[in-house]
Formats: C-alpha cells, structure tokens, sequence
C-alpha cells in the first residue's frame, strides 16, 4: 500500500489516539469567558474536589459542567473500567461555537446587533 493511502492514514491516526475518559458538550449556550471562569476553578483538582466546587459555585455555568463532569466520571468507569477514587481533572477546556444574532430595537428606527453566543465544552479525566 502507498504511503499516503486513505486506510493507512486512518490506521495511523486511530493507533495515535487518545484513551483517557473525556466527556464533551457541543453548542452550550454560554459564552467562552464564563465558562473559563469556572473551568478555571477545576482544572487539575481530583474529581470529588472539583464536584464540590461546582455544586457550590453560583454561576450557570457551574450546573453544566457539573454534569459534563458526572458524564466524564461515568465514561472512566464504565468504558475504561477505572475507579472514580482515583481520578483528576487532566484537561478542561472551553472553545468558540456559533453565535447567534438577534436584533434589539433602538431609538429612532435603529437596530442593535445582540449576539447569544455559544461554546464547546471539554473534560477529560486521568487516573493518578
């Protein structure tokens, strides 16, 4: 087979994969900043430290990732068979989704531009 084959590419790329447990929310309708503001908060922290802060936090955000966290935990005991005693928060992160723009009306006959803008969320667990 040719070096650069489609299957060989595939093959390559799956041997290269990550296996740590992860959970990711796709299209979160809160905005990238104040979900790192939360993510912030976590990051690095064993899973039981990083419930308690979320179920204590304020913010809306707090109550996403409170569940995409629960989710990832599932993930590492069922799909990898790991113990949830032993897991941390390895990576935490938030990326830009789309925005959606609406139209606030203004003085006058003008419109404003106001954008409900979204985000990805990602968690991913390790054993220590």
């Amino acid at each position: 087979m040719a070096k650069g084959h489609r299957s060989q590419i595939k093959r390559e790329r799956n041997a290269n994969k990550d296996t740590r447990p992860s959970a990711k929310l796709s299209y979160a309708r809160v905005s990238v900043q104040k979900a790192c503001f939360v993510l912030d908060a976590i990051r690095g922290k064993d899973v039981t430290t990083a419930l308690g802060i979320l179920e204590y936090n304020p913010r809306y955000a707090s109550s996403l990732i409170k569940k995409l966290l629960e989710s990832a935990i599932a993930n590492a005991e069922n799909n990898n068979g790991m113990n949830a005693e032993n897991l941390y928060i390895a990576e935490c992160y938030a990326n830009k989704g789309p925005t959606m723009k609406r139209i606030r009306p203004r003085a006058q006959g003008r419109a404003y531009r106001i954008e409900k803008r979204m985000s990805h969320i990602t968690i991913v667990l390790d054993e220590r």
